[in-house]
């Protein structure tokens, strides 16, 4: 065991006639643990890049509903007629009146005939 364990920390196993099949290995195992590394380091871009979406999306619906409701205080009848006092036009005293239109009384089948 003692002579095992001093020929691996002397790195024979890389001199001696097999190490072609070992390097290899090594080799293999480099390019695996490289292969691992550039995985995780794209894995954690996206991640960044969805928690940079996530905040993104926040903020924007944020100032959607801050607009929105600016936009109905804009459109409420007191801010409109405020704006127009500034000038110079005022609301009406009288109150609309609705305009109904009467249509013709449409003649029967028999009153078409006889004409």
């Amino acid at each position: 065991m003692k002579k095992g364990v001093y020929s691996i920390l002397k790195a024979r196993f890389l001199v001696n006639e097999d190490a072609t099949r070992n390097w290899r290995f090594i080799v293999f195992l480099f390019l695996l643990a490289l292969l691992m590394i550039a995985n995780t380091h794209r894995f954690e871009q996206k991640v960044f890049r969805i928690t940079e979406l996530t905040n993104e999306v926040k903020e924007l619906r944020s100032e959607f509903v801050d607009k929105r409701s600016e936009l109905m205080k804009l459109k409420m009848e007191s801010t409109v007629s405020e704006k127009m006092e500034e000038r110079k036009i005022f609301p009406s005293s009288v109150p609309p009146q609705k305009i109904k239109v009467k249509q013709p009384a449409e003649k029967s089948f028999f009153q078409k005939l006889w004409q």
